[in-house]
């Protein structure tokens, strides 16, 4: 049996508020020293990120998400032609990322935030992802409820592709992010990293945002610091579960711990 390859999704936050690296990266010397890290540990595609999305954060102007964006994508080309993703809702931004060099588009509001962003996903060729989110990042963790969230995040993602279909973009071209953290507790995201496989009916690869979020404080009773150890653990149960992409700040130790999961399993099977 060929074993399924779940690509690794380094995230780039070049923004001064992220929840856990925000303002790490935005002097030249240390956005050069992350980009040449992300790329020597082994990631597949770089998610380059200039506007915060953390529970309560503030949006920021167009202007100054590509002022923050754009030298990011400079460097990563300028070293590589590893894949690129732009993390905006903001067709503006969007459109001058891929003009700059990346190749795809995560777009968190499912391209309902702006209603310019579908004439980009129309005019570009590249893999799109759309994520649940319920209510915003300003407010989506006040009260989170859904009668059961793996069917409701289905619906949503049946009309969120339908439409896309309808406006000419094709499925092969959509993944699918349940969104942890976005609008959930815990239990919630519990349910969601339980039921990975029902998120694959869609025929579209599933992407899982996991790294280092609240949910593992809460389970664990440990600080933001100490969390890339049990990140990695999720990431291999993840890649158990046959998820596609996994988008995390530690591509190292996920790597490490999907190839360990990998060499048990295959092991048990002899």
């Amino acid at each position: 049996m060929m074993e399924h390859k779940v690509l690794i999704m380094g995230i780039l936050n070049v923004t001064p508020d992220s929840f856990s690296d925000g303002g790490q990266w935005n002097s030249d010397l240390a956005l050069t020293a992350r980009i040449e890290q992300l790329l020597a540990d082994g990631a597949d595609i770089i998610d380059v990120g200039g506007e915060s999305t953390r529970p309560f954060a503030e949006p920021v102007r167009a202007d100054e998400e590509l002022a923050r964006v754009l030298p990011a994508i400079w460097k990563i080309r300028e070293r590589s032609d590893i894949p690129i993703s732009i993390d905006t809702t903001k067709a503006m931004v969007a459109r001058r990322a891929l003009a700059a060099g990346a190749t795809m588009i995560n777009d968190i509001s499912a391209l309902r935030h702006d209603p310019e962003m579908i004439d980009v996903v129309r005019s570009s060729s590249g893999p799109v992802i759309i994520m649940h989110m319920q209510n915003t990042p300003g407010d989506m963790q006040v009260a989170p409820r859904y009668d059961n969230v793996v069917v409701e995040i289905n619906d949503f993602f049946v009309e969120r592709i339908g439409w896309m279909e309808s406006q000419g973009i094709s499925r092969g071209r959509i993944i699918v992010d349940p969104g942890i953290g976005f609008g959930k507790n815990l239990e919630h995201n519990l349910s969601i990293l339980r039921n990975i496989q029902a998120f694959k009916h869609h025929g579209c690869p599933v992407l899982i945002g996991h790294s280092r979020k609240s949910f593992l404080g809460q389970l664990l009773n440990i600080p933001l610091a100490e969390r890339d150890c049990p990140t990695a653990l999720v990431s291999a149960f993840c890649a158990q579960q046959d998820a596609d992409i996994l988008r995390v700040h530690d591509v190292r130790s996920t790597l490490q711990a999907i190839k360990l999961t990998t060499a048990f399993t295959q092991l048990s099977s002899i």
